[in-house]
């Protein structure tokens, strides 16, 4: 019966090895990027929640910064600033 050589055959193990590897660290970062997407929602949602909260307590054309916790009125379109 006839075979390849030892090195070509040490040498596609490893390749074989090594594309496994990869595909796994894919899998892997699939999830992780799947987990991440979650967790952007739930805070997008979250946001909205307290968005809400503070638009009920402070009103529809207040503006807070996040900075310094400072309410302001929207600047109405066409005002000069």
């Amino acid at each position: 019966m006839k075979k390849i050589e030892e090195k070509e055959l040490t040498d596609l193990q490893k390749l074989h090895t090594e594309f496994n590897k990869l595909k796994t660290q894919l899998g892997d970062l699939a999830l992780q990027k799947h987990g991440i997407c979650l967790r952007v929602e739930e805070l997008k949602s979250e946001f909205q929640k307290h968005e809400m909260s503070l638009v009920d307590k402070y009103g529809a054309n207040s503006v807070v910064n996040l900075e310094t916790g400072e309410i302001k009125e929207k600047e109405k379109d066409g005002e000069d600033k």
